[in-house]
């Protein structure tokens, strides 16, 4: 029988008693959907599945594409995006490591992933786990007066700006990245189109700013709500297990990964990513 339980106060929904690789019934996939609307994440252990099969159960959520580093994706699938240390033929089957520090998906895009799914394959004794953040909570909990404040105010999202943050290990963006990298902007406050409620989208740790004001507003405007976001009780730490699926929705949920020994350990997490809405799914009211 299919169980939601709460993984914390703030965040998340354990799904317990489903088998990912069996259809779901129009009710149970109702049910967890409207969950991961409301709670931002979604937490579902003890599975194995291929990759058609992990293809197909991200379907039940939206539509799956791939966005970014192509040469990291599936070869047989390319809708898999591999995160991991280990090699083939000497070269790199899939990124060692990516984002950590605070980040929403795609954000620099103009039309962001709506969410993304990774599901743990091989996982190092310590380590490589992931913090999420609820941003409905974070709004939700602002002061009015700051409510108020971002109201109507845009962040200015640059891709070449964050480099240095994401991976400063990395040589600088091209010439001809920077050429193709626009910067784009997003309302501070984003209306979650499925539920109506308000989530906080203030681009994560690197020092965005603010559209329309100058660098004196916006600094310390930014640091705050960046800040302001990932307290203790707006977050939840998910310390991987072989079989761990967890799927975040980026409209309402920021994450960050943290460090392992990708010398001395395996790590192996396969990611899809939704774009759009999945059929029949229904508007907010």
């Amino acid at each position: 029988m299919l169980e939601l339980v709460p993984i914390t106060d703030g965040i998340g929904t354990e799904v317990r008693g489903l088998d990912v690789t069996r259809p779901l019934s129009d009710r149970d996939a109702d049910r967890i959907h409207r969950a991961w609307i409301d709670t931002t994440i979604l937490l579902i252990r003890g599975q194995d599945m291929t990759p058609e099969q992990h293809i197909a159960f991200t379907r039940n959520f939206g539509e799956v594409y791939a966005y970014t580093r192509s040469q990291f994706n599936d070869v047989e699938h390319p809708e898999i995006l591999i995160l991991s240390n280990l090699t083939k033929d000497g070269k790199p089957i899939g990124s060692a490591y990516s984002g950590r520090v605070w980040h929403s998906d795609g954000a620099y895009l103009t039309d962001p992933p709506v969410g993304s799914m990774l599901y743990a394959r091989e996982i190092p004794p310590a380590g490589g786990d992931t913090w999420y953040g609820n941003m409905f909570a974070a709004y939700e909990a602002l002061p009015e007066r700051v409510k108020e404040r971002i109201a109507d105010l845009r962040v200015v999202i640059s891709r070449v700006q964050s480099r240095p943050y994401n991976y400063p290990d990395r040589p600088a963006p091209t010439e001809r990245e920077r050429a193709e990298w626009a910067d784009v902007s997003h309302p501070l406050v984003r209306v979650h189109e499925e539920n109506g409620r308000k989530a906080l989208y203030a681009g994560g740790n690197v020092p965005w700013r603010i559209e329309g004001l100058s660098e004196h507003e916006s600094a310390p405007l930014i640091t705050f709500l960046q800040e302001f976001a990932v307290q203790p009780r707006f977050t939840y730490r998910h310390q991987w297990q072989v079989g761990d699926i967890v799927l975040w929705d980026n409209r309402s949920a920021m994450h960050r990964a943290t460090p392992y020994d990708h010398v001395n350990h395996r790590r192996l997490l396969h990611r899809t990513t939704i774009t759009g809405r999945r059929a029949g799914a229904a508007s907010a009211a």
